[in-house]
Protein backbone atom coordinates (compact mmCIF):
# COMPACT_ATOMS: atom_id res chain seq x y z
CA UNK A 1 0.00 0.00 0.00
CA UNK A 2 1.37 3.43 -0.93
CA UNK A 3 1.56 6.35 1.50
CA UNK A 4 -1.26 7.97 -0.48
CA UNK A 5 -3.45 4.89 -0.18
CA UNK A 6 -2.66 4.60 3.53
CA UNK A 7 -3.50 8.24 4.15
CA UNK A 8 -6.77 8.04 2.21
CA UNK A 9 -7.76 4.82 3.97
CA UNK A 10 -7.02 6.34 7.38
CA UNK A 11 -9.49 9.12 6.55
CA UNK A 12 -12.09 6.62 5.39
CA UNK A 13 -11.54 4.74 8.67
CA UNK A 14 -12.70 7.87 10.54
CA UNK A 15 -9.51 9.72 11.42
CA UNK A 16 -9.50 13.46 10.84
CA UNK A 17 -7.50 14.87 7.90
CA UNK A 18 -4.40 15.61 9.96
CA UNK A 19 -4.43 12.29 11.77
CA UNK A 20 -4.94 10.43 8.51
CA UNK A 21 -1.88 12.04 6.96
CA UNK A 22 0.35 11.71 10.04
CA UNK A 23 -0.54 8.04 10.52
CA UNK A 24 0.47 7.33 6.92
CA UNK A 25 4.05 8.18 7.99
CA UNK A 26 3.85 6.59 11.45
CA UNK A 27 6.62 4.10 10.69
CA UNK A 28 9.08 6.96 10.04
CA UNK A 29 8.26 9.15 13.03
CA UNK A 30 9.61 7.26 16.03
CA UNK A 31 6.62 8.06 18.23
CA UNK A 32 3.86 5.87 19.58
CA UNK A 33 0.51 5.87 17.78
CA UNK A 34 -1.49 7.41 20.63
CA UNK A 35 0.90 10.36 20.92
CA UNK A 36 0.78 10.94 17.16
CA UNK A 37 -3.01 10.81 17.20
CA UNK A 38 -3.25 13.26 20.09
CA UNK A 39 -0.61 15.57 18.60
CA UNK A 40 -2.55 15.76 15.34
CA UNK A 41 -6.09 15.74 16.76
CA UNK A 42 -6.48 19.53 17.06
CA UNK A 43 -5.86 20.32 13.40
CA UNK A 44 -8.72 18.44 11.70
CA UNK A 45 -11.41 20.46 10.00
CA UNK A 46 -8.98 23.28 9.32
CA UNK A 47 -7.95 23.57 12.99
CA UNK A 48 -10.77 22.38 15.20
CA UNK A 49 -13.42 22.86 12.49
CA UNK A 50 -12.54 26.55 12.10
CA UNK A 51 -12.01 25.83 8.38
CA UNK A 52 -8.65 27.61 8.31
CA UNK A 53 -5.47 25.79 7.10
CA UNK A 54 -6.41 22.41 5.62
CA UNK A 55 -5.87 19.64 8.16
CA UNK A 56 -3.98 17.52 5.64
CA UNK A 57 -1.58 20.41 5.03
CA UNK A 58 -1.12 20.82 8.78
CA UNK A 59 -0.39 17.09 8.96
CA UNK A 60 2.19 17.48 6.23
CA UNK A 61 3.86 20.20 8.30
CA UNK A 62 3.79 18.07 11.46
CA UNK A 63 5.51 15.19 9.67
CA UNK A 64 8.04 17.55 8.09
CA UNK A 65 8.77 19.05 11.49
CA UNK A 66 9.24 15.69 13.16
CA UNK A 67 11.54 14.48 10.38
CA UNK A 68 13.33 17.65 9.29
CA UNK A 69 12.58 20.28 11.94
CA UNK A 70 14.99 22.28 14.06
CA UNK A 71 15.27 22.32 17.84
CA UNK A 72 17.63 25.15 18.74
CA UNK A 73 16.19 28.67 18.72
CA UNK A 74 19.66 30.02 17.93
CA UNK A 75 20.18 27.88 14.82
CA UNK A 76 18.93 30.43 12.31
CA UNK A 77 20.21 28.46 9.32
CA UNK A 78 18.21 25.39 10.35
CA UNK A 79 15.14 27.54 10.99
CA UNK A 80 15.46 29.18 7.56
CA UNK A 81 15.91 25.82 5.83
CA UNK A 82 12.93 24.35 7.63
CA UNK A 83 10.68 27.30 6.83
CA UNK A 84 11.79 27.05 3.19
CA UNK A 85 10.71 23.39 3.22
CA UNK A 86 7.32 24.30 4.71
CA UNK A 87 6.82 27.02 2.11
CA UNK A 88 7.70 24.59 -0.72
CA UNK A 89 5.22 22.04 0.60
CA UNK A 90 2.49 24.68 0.88
CA UNK A 91 3.23 26.05 -2.60
CA UNK A 92 3.08 22.59 -4.19
CA UNK A 93 -0.26 21.88 -2.51
CA UNK A 94 -1.67 25.27 -3.49
CA UNK A 95 -0.47 24.88 -7.08
CA UNK A 96 -2.28 21.54 -7.31
CA UNK A 97 -5.47 22.52 -5.45
CA UNK A 98 -5.78 26.32 -5.69
CA UNK A 99 -5.66 26.97 -1.95
CA UNK A 100 -4.60 25.49 1.37
CA UNK A 101 -7.53 27.03 3.26
CA UNK A 102 -10.07 24.40 4.30
CA UNK A 103 -13.23 26.45 3.69
CA UNK A 104 -12.04 27.41 0.20
CA UNK A 105 -11.23 23.78 -0.61
CA UNK A 106 -14.69 22.77 0.62
CA UNK A 107 -16.40 25.62 -1.23
CA UNK A 108 -17.73 27.04 2.03
CA UNK A 109 -17.94 30.78 2.57
CA UNK A 110 -17.83 30.77 6.38
CA UNK A 111 -16.08 28.95 9.14
CA UNK A 112 -17.99 26.21 10.92
CA UNK A 113 -20.11 27.51 13.77
CA UNK A 114 -20.20 24.32 15.80
CA UNK A 115 -17.46 22.09 17.17
CA UNK A 116 -19.55 18.99 16.46
CA UNK A 117 -18.09 16.96 13.58
CA UNK A 118 -20.40 15.80 10.82
CA UNK A 119 -21.42 12.15 10.87
CA UNK A 120 -19.18 10.00 8.66
CA UNK A 121 -21.81 8.67 6.28
CA UNK A 122 -21.44 7.64 2.63
CA UNK A 123 -22.95 11.04 1.72
CA UNK A 124 -20.33 12.81 3.84
CA UNK A 125 -17.49 11.10 1.97
CA UNK A 126 -19.09 11.79 -1.43
CA UNK A 127 -19.53 15.50 -0.64
CA UNK A 128 -15.93 16.16 0.36
CA UNK A 129 -12.64 16.26 -1.53
CA UNK A 130 -10.75 15.48 1.68
CA UNK A 131 -9.53 11.96 0.84
CA UNK A 132 -8.02 13.24 -2.43
CA UNK A 133 -6.44 16.24 -0.67
CA UNK A 134 -4.95 13.99 2.01
CA UNK A 135 -3.58 11.77 -0.73
CA UNK A 136 -2.08 14.79 -2.48
CA UNK A 137 -0.30 15.75 0.75
CA UNK A 138 1.07 12.23 1.14
CA UNK A 139 2.42 12.36 -2.42
CA UNK A 140 3.93 15.83 -2.02
CA UNK A 141 5.59 14.97 1.28
CA UNK A 142 6.88 11.62 0.00
CA UNK A 143 8.37 13.28 -3.05
CA UNK A 144 9.87 16.25 -1.23
CA UNK A 145 11.46 14.16 1.53
CA UNK A 146 12.28 11.12 -0.60
CA UNK A 147 10.12 8.74 1.45
CA UNK A 148 8.75 5.57 -0.11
Amino acid sequence: MTRRERAEQNFLDGYNCTQALVLAFEDKLGMDRETLLKLSSSFGGGMGRLREVCGAVSGMFIVAGLLEGYASPSDLDAKREHYALIQRLAAKFKEKNGSYICRELLGAKLAATTPTPDARTPEYYKSRPCAKLIGDCADILSEELGIK
